[in-house]
């Protein structure tokens, strides 16, 4: 299997998202998506990739990309993904360990940040292009983006 990291400009994203506050679990977000596909049934939009942010210790955001428009309700916001530059990687979870690729991932957007390819990463999403529990080819095509602060000017 080849695994191929690439700096690449990301589109805006509108999504519906639930922030989850807590430790870190193997099924975690798996009950917010759920709960998002139902949301978005329910208001006759169609919906796109599965994305799921990392937001800091503790805190984690599943976001379901929107192909409409929505009113938010209960637990569920609507907002903007903004564009950004981004270092991506896709792979098979069940080929490469998770764990290897974000070490791997770390050390190649450090040294692009010593080349001045990159900025600051300020955050990480994993992107689905469907329900990650139930295609096992949305799985098999796990995409990891490190998104980076715009480079200051100089």
């Amino acid at each position: 299997m080849v695994v191929e990291f690439t700096i690449r400009s990301l589109p805006r994203i509108p999504v519906a998202s639930i922030v989850r506050i807590g430790p870190w679990k193997e099924e975690n977000l798996r009950t917010e998506f759920g709960e998002l596909e139902r949301w978005a049934r329910g208001q006759r939009v169609r919906s796109g990739r599965w994305i799921f942010l990392e937001r800091g210790r503790h805190r984690w955001e599943a976001c379901l990309e929107l192909k409409g428009t929505a009113e938010p309700s209960g637990r569920i916001r609507l907002k903007t993904l903004p564009a950004a530059r981004a270092a991506c990687l896709v792979f098979d979870p069940d080929r490469v360990s998770s764990r290897v690729v974000y070490h791997a991932l770390r050390d190649w957007t450090r040294a692009r940040r010593r080349d001045g390819a990159l900025g600051r990463i300020t955050s990480i999403r994993e992107v689905y292009p469907g329900d990650p529990w139930k295609d096992p080819n949305a799985w098999a095509h796990c995409e990891v983006q490190f998104v980076a602060a715009p480079r200051p000017p100089g």
